[in-house]
């Protein structure tokens, strides 16, 4: 970092966790809580008989242990068991116009909402509305339209298996299988990448296989930040000797050294573990290169005799590695040090370390799958792993790293814009109706159709959806398309004010909040990062009387819309359990499921390549063309690549402060980092004021302006932090296999401003 003192730049030296971690989890119980309801809640979060943490997906052994929360977790939970609240006076004291001007963070923190509330054109503010009426409104517009094409159904990850599922069969049923939900924009590229190369679009490892696992490759993600309790068990996997190689373009504190506020002997001794063996940084967009490079030095290795593949694995359980490796071999060491950023030497090191290891896994996050060749990424790392056979075995396999709690858990229980025959056929068989065989929308596509005036109804299970989106000029323009907009919501936030004709807020219960219904109180289930599935119970008496569960909410809507539906929507929503034995009719995969979830810790679903069975057209694991992409030439030479990130005060689009303290930034988001030799180059100085712009090729897109921050971070790069750059990102700037939106590689020109 430059010596110029910047307001709110200051150089952070502590390591991640420690005693920072437990003074802003203080801090932050203490600004939104009761402090004497915090203890008992948070010592109930991830417990067999608790909660789900509402943030990350990371998994939990068992659910047993004291602690099963980290710093971000409890933030969620405070965030959401926040005593203040958002009621109709509130409403009625600030116009949607007002509203507007505030920020993301200011928005949320107004606490949560309290009633169900419809949009007055006169006014220009949300007034109270009776449930009855805001479903009834709801139906008699659903019903109107030309077309059921013409309404999308928008899926947050934090939405319950059974809301999701209810979800996915209002939508079928009503005509339409427009699904955009978040892993659109996040982990597609997983969902697309891996089936065609293993077989299944999840990872393949256990928790367990972190305890066996030898050789761990962290790519494209900040575990500190974004999904943290991971880094309990990347802290004991260093601590055991296991070695961690970390490629990621910029230096993240919490892949340097990390002070677990769970050991008595780090807090007391304020003292730290280094979690990376070698931490090397390919410029940002290289990584499928860095990955084809330590292919192909480990390919040269055999080629030269030495016995370092797996050969047997590769005849048995592979098909097409000939071509593959044929094209490594013909690829050019030049192109693929310029493309990656890495020298020969550094991919040549991580290629002896993993040839040493008899269990490797690979984690990624979204800095791997956010590119506009993201799937092939993906498929990249797959490939690595079946060099070696790390696949099937104890401490090996690939790791996608999920973001919200649930996002892995809508798709699986049906939420997918796509034509899934075996599971139509079940939604038949059980229901009695078929879903349409037409290909629905996914989230770029749904915006580009508001924007167009071809959707006209946008139904938000939870989310924030056009700020989540590329492109905000596009996407703020498509909200005000809309005929309704419907929002599903714990907080306020900048898509329930982007409004067209209509919108309601149906003001929902949390993951902390207990759930009565005819039934009893009710329990939800989710699956985490790693397949397992598990029960959810809240414990606090809800934030309002008025608010509804999600399931419950579904399911007035569809009665409303669906006068002579084929489903038994209130005998489903009276006992959750009901809601579980049809997932389990349509998806067998979710055998005995009422049984299960009632097990502490719950069950796994089955993975194929965890017993070396493949469900690809071959019955193999495919390697899938390593050959180069072509070369998005950028237009100028002063121009670079942007990816945008999130700030450890963040989760996703919700801001829960303005400090992002491992990067030693305070009080503010409005920063570029960059390294100091493209300062320089640019003819910059740290502290400066510089205007960023999209530079791709026939292009004219927005500029933002931000402040110039030396960082460590890799020549070429830079970051700044979304979503505030989104804008940067056009809605056609996204992978073309998945429709992931490119966030992780943005060409853009880089001026000082005048």
């Amino acid at each position: 970092m430059g010596n110029t003192r910047i307001p709110g730049i200051n150089r952070y030296d502590a390591p991640a966790g420690g005693w920072g971690a437990l003074r802003a989890t203080a801090k932050a119980v203490v600004e939104q809580m009761r402090v004497a309801e915090a203890p008992g809640l948070l010592l109930r979060l991830n417990k067999p008989d608790g909660f789900d943490c509402p943030g990350c997906a990371w998994p939990d052994k068992d659910h047993t242990s004291t602690f099963q929360f980290c710093e971000n977790g409890a933030k969620a939970v405070t965030w959401e068991a926040t005593k203040k609240r958002v009621t109709p006076e509130f409403f009625a004291a600030h116009t949607v116009t007002e509203l507007l001007t505030q920020s993301d963070y200011e928005l949320e923190n107004h606490g949560r909402l309290t009633h169900p509330m419809a949009y007055d054109a006169a006014s220009d503010t949300y007034v109270p509305i009776a449930w009855d009426d805001a479903f009834a409104r709801i139906g008699a517009t659903l019903r109107g339209l030309a077309s059921p094409d013409m309404a999308e159904f928008y899926t947050s990850g934090r939405a319950s298996n059974e809301a999701a599922f209810l979800f996915n069969i209002f939508a079928r049923e009503y005509g339409t299988n427009n699904f955009p939900d978040c892993s659109n924009m996040c982990h597609e590229a997983t969902s697309v990448g891996l089936p065609q190369a293993i077989g299944v679009g999840k990872g393949t490892v256990s928790l367990d296989d972190f305890d066996h696992c030898e050789l761990i490759i962290a790519i494209g993600h900040n575990p500190g930040t974004n999904h943290p309790r991971m880094m309990g068990t990347l802290h004991e996997c260093a601590r055991r000797g296991a070695t961690i190689i970390v490629l990621n373009p910029l230096k993240e504190r919490a892949l340097e050294r990390f002070a677990d506020p769970q050991n008595p002997i780090e807090m007391m001794s304020f003292s730290a573990t280094p979690i990376a063996s070698t931490y090397h940084q390919p410029k940002v967009g290289g990584d499928s290169a860095a990955l084809r490079g330590i292919m192909k030095a480990v390919l040269e290795r055999a080629d030269a005799g030495e016995d370092v593949l797996d050969r047997a694995f590769i005849a048995e359980h592979t098909h097409r590695f000939e071509p593959f490796a044929e094209e490594l071999r013909q690829a050019s060491w030049d192109e693929i040090v310029f493309a990656s950023g890495l020298t020969r030497d550094a991919m040549t090191q991580i290629a002896d370390a993993y040839v040493r290891s008899s269990a490797t896994i690979i984690t990624y996050g979204m800095g791997l799958t956010q590119h506009d060749r993201g799937t092939h990424n993906v498929q990249q790392a797959a490939a690595l792993l079946m060099l070696r056979g790390n696949y099937g075995k104890p401490g090996a396999g690939i790791c996608p790293l999920r973001g919200h709690s649930n996002v892995q858990g809508n798709r699986t229980v049906g939420i997918t814009e796509k034509i899934d025959p075996v599971m139509f056929d079940n939604v038949e068989k059980v229901f009695g109706f078929r879903p349409p065989n037409v290909h629905g929308h996914d989230a770029v596509a749904t915006m580009k159709a508001m924007a167009e005036g071809r959707a006209k109804v946008l139904i938000c299970l939870g989310g924030n959806f056009s700020v989540a989106l590329s492109d905000s000029d596009v996407s703020f323009k498509g909200m005000r398309n809309l005929d309704l907009a419907v929002h599903l919501a714990t907080k306020l936030n900048r898509s329930h004010l982007l409004i067209g004709k209509d919108a309601l807020i149906l003001p929902v219960l949390g993951r902390t909040e207990f759930d009565v219904q005819a039934g009893g109180v009710q329990s939800i289930t989710v699956e985490d990062s790693m397949s397992m599935v598990h029960a959810s119970r809240g414990k606090l008496k809800p934030a309002s009387e008025h608010l509804r569960s999600e399931p419950a909410i579904v399911a007035g809507m569809a009665m409303a819309t669906l006068p002579e539906s084929k489903v038994d929507w209130a005998g489903l929503i009276a006992d959750y359990d009901a809601i579980r034995d049809k997932i389990e009719a349509v998806y067998p995969a979710f055998r005995d499921y009422n049984a299960r979830i009632r097990k502490p810790g719950g069950f796994r679903l089955p993975l194929g390549p965890t017993e070396r069975v493949w469900h690809t057209p071959s019955g193999k694991a495919e390697f899938i063309t390593a050959a180069m992409p072509e070369d998005s030439a950028l237009p100028a030479p002063d121009a670079l690549m942007l990816t945008t990130l999130r700030s450890h005060d963040q989760y996703n689009t919700t801001i829960y402060g303005l400090d992002d303290r491992y990067r030693g930034v305070f009080g503010r988001r409005d920063v570029l980092f960059v390294n100091e030799d493209d300062l320089e180059a640019l003819g910059v100085a740290h502290g400066d004021v510089v205007e960023v712009s999209t530079a791709l090729r026939g292009e004219e897109h927005r500029c933002l302006r931000l402040t110039a921050v030396a960082h460590d971070i890799a020549r070429g790069s830079v970051a700044a932090y979304y979503p505030e750059a989104n804008n940067l990102c056009p809605l056609d700037h996204h992978d073309r296999q998945s429709g992931t939106p490119s966030y992780k590689s943005i060409p853009v020109r880089i001026v000082r401003a005048g």
